[in-house]
C-alpha cells in the first residue's frame, strides 16, 4: 500500500497525572497544553483544555497510549482526534525516553491509528479516513508524522473529497 502525508502534529504535553495501579497496569493522564499540525492541506493548532493522552503501563513493558486532541485550523474549523496506539522497545531505550533524552525514534516502536470527525465542509475528507502514525517522543511531547493509505481508487477518490455518489456512477 502506498501512503501519503496527512500531517505532521507536534504537541506539547503539561506534568502528567499519576491515577497508579490499576487491573491492567499503571494509568496516568497527560494533559495536552498546546501544539500544531501542519500537511499538504490543512494547517493549525491543539487546543488546550479537553486534549489529553491516557496512558496505561502494561506488565508486560508496552505503553498503550489513546490521544484525544481538538484541533483548530488556521480557518478555524474544529477537527477532533482520536488516536490509539503503542509503544515499547529495549528497555534501555525506553528509560532514556523517560528521562527526557533524546533518542533514535528507529530503536523503539511507536504508532497510533488517528481517526477525525469534523463538521466543516472543507475538511469533510476527514472523516472517511483511517490514518496511521509514526511518533517520536521529545521531551516537550510526541511528533507524529501522520500518513492516510492511497491503495484503490475508492481511497484516492476519498482523500480527493469527492462525493460518495459520484464515485458510484
Amino acid at each position: 500500500m502506498n501512503t501519503r502525508l496527512l500531517m505532521t502534529l507536534r504537541v506539547t504535553v503539561a506534568a502528567p497525572q499519576n491515577i497508579g495501579a490499576v487491573p491492567h497496569g499503571a494509568r496516568r493522564t497527560a494533559p495536552l497544553s498546546g501544539g500544531s499540525f501542519e500537511g499538504p492541506r490543512l494547517r493549525g493548532a491543539v487546543l488546550p483544555g479537553g486534549s489529553a493522552d491516557w496512558l496505561l503501563l502494561r506488565v508486560d513493558g508496552v505503553l498503550e497510549l489513546d490521544l484525544r486532541a481538538t484541533l483548530r485550523t488556521d480557518d478555524g474549523a474544529l477537527v477532533s482526534m482520536r488516536s490509539f496506539g503503542l509503544r515499547h522497545g529495549p528497555p534501555e531505550v525506553i528509560a532514556a525516553v523517560a528521562r527526557g533524552e533524546a533518542v533514535d525514534p528507529a530503536t523503539y516502536y511507536f504508532r497510533t491509528t488517528p481517526r477525525f470527525e469534523t463538521a466543516h465542509p472543507a475538511y469533510a475528507f476527514l472523516n472517511r479516513l483511517v490514518a496511521v502514525a509514526s511518533g517520536d517522543r521529545r521531551p516537550e511531547g510526541p511528533i507524529y508524522t501522520i500518513h492516510v493509505g492511497q491503495h484503490t481508487l475508492e481511497q484516492r477518490l476519498c482523500f480527493a473529497n469527492i462525493p460518495i455518489a459520484v464515485r458510484r456512477r
